[in-house]
């Protein structure tokens, strides 16, 4: 199925209004079966995304998944498919620690799919040896944290993250990446923000309740002062190094920040998202900052304030509402529910439609509200893929 932008009326075509951003009201018609011509590229020297994500006109809404290389792809070669590579090389960070197998798993739904934007095969965590902080990541377990830091002098032993030094290959991979998507989509790099690599590093790996952290945070908030800052400096120090190496946007992941109130949202996880903003624009003014908390309804009105590009939403906002209580300045991603992969074509079609037509004309890169989940169809994240590329304004 192809959906391209027609002026005339059609037996199978669906209006969408986009009230948030222009009075303009596209159409969309969806031909199944026939021959579309190759549409026009609106800027030839610039990827879909970086345009989207600075406001720019565009065609469509460029489109990507969070998490769209991994366990669920099996339509590369059986020779280079992801499950293979997990055979030979079962441990996440010998996968994502390593040049050639970052840029192969990296490139895998590049080659399938064609995105929009192709995301570093990697892991928030990945900066934690380079700063002290020993961990790895156990299959079936996920992120353990050998020495979790819980006072002061914990603290003092966290070093200042030199990605050059610790993460030569971060930088090889993404120069390599570059190279082989060749501006046809964005490389995207990313980072874990502040507040999320602190509570992982204080509680120990993934929890539940967040007391650890909690407790330090309400008992000795100076300490995690401390540490939040050492993250922040090292953090807007890897988002320079990665876009000096090749990336062109990079999303900041901040998980576990929708644990907090508001109020302590304020102190505990905004203050040094803007830090780095500040910091990586001011050497990197054109570099589109992509900010991603999940849960974060409670909080949406908040999170235009750290300065970001462009707010990733998850599912559980309605996108109308979303891109209303965001305001009009900022670009929005997201935010289809991932289980909706799970569905009949129809039914994901539809979502698709109903999500982009709720962002609005422009400013709006087409997501997931989350990661593709273990076990989701292959055919159907391919038919996302092609009725999102077949979408015009």
């Amino acid at each position: 199925m192809a959906c391209l932008y027609s002026s005339s009326v059609s037996s199978i075509s669906t209006k969408l209004n986009f009230p948030s951003l222009s009075n303009h009201k596209p159409k969309f018609v969806c031909s199944v079966g026939g021959a579309v011509a190759e549409p026009k590229a609106v800027n030839a020297t610039e990827p879909l995304l970086l345009n989207a994500a600075r406001g720019k006109e565009v065609e469509r809404p460029p489109v990507w998944l969070m998490r769209q290389a991994g366990r669920y792809m099996k339509a590369v070669s059986r020779e280079h498919s992801y499950q293979l590579l997990c055979e030979k090389h079962p441990h996440f960070r010998e996968r994502s620690e390593n040049v050639d197998l970052v840029v192969e798993i990296s490139l895998q739904p590049w080659k399938v799919f064609k995105p929009d934007g192709v995301i570093l095969f990697s892991d928030i965590l990945t900066p934690l040896t380079g700063m002290n902080i020993p961990f790895d990541i156990v299959k079936g377990k996920g992120p353990i944290i050998f020495d979790p830091i819980r006072n002061a002098a914990d603290v003092e032993k966290v070093i200042e993250f030199a990605p050059d030094e610790s993460v030569p290959y971060v930088g090889e991979a993404l120069t390599i990446l570059r190279k082989e998507v060749n501006n046809e989509a964005a490389v995207l790099g990313f980072v874990g923000a502040p507040f999320t690599l602190a509570s992982y590093v204080v509680e120990g790996g993934s929890s539940k309740h967040f007391s650890k952290i909690k407790r330090l945070a309400f008992s000795e908030p100076k300490v995690l002062h401390a540490l939040l800052q050492k993250f922040a400096t090292s953090m807007a120090k890897y988002i320079q190094y990665q876009a000096d190496k090749g990336a062109q946007a990079v999303q900041i992941f901040d998980s576990w920040a929708t644990e907090l109130s508001p109020v302590d949202f304020e102190e505990f996880s905004l203050p040094y998202l803007k830090q780095i903003v500040d910091t990586v624009k001011h050497t990197h003014p054109n570099l589109p900052l992509i900010l991603y908390a999940s849960g974060s309804g409670g909080l949406i009105e908040r999170l235009p304030l750290t300065g970001m590009d462009v707010i990733s939403l998850d599912w559980t906002v309605d996108m109308a509402e979303g891109r209303r209580r965001l305001g009009p300045d900022v670009a929005v991603q997201g935010n289809v529910d991932p289980g909706v992969l799970f569905g009949s074509k129809e039914f994901i079609t539809e979502r698709i439609n109903d999500t982009v037509r709720k962002a609005g004309k422009g400013k709006h890169i087409l997501n997931l509200g989350h990661g593709i989940v273990v076990g989701t169809p292959e055919e159907n994240v391919a038919h996302f893929f092609e009725v999102a590329k077949g979408l015009r304004y």
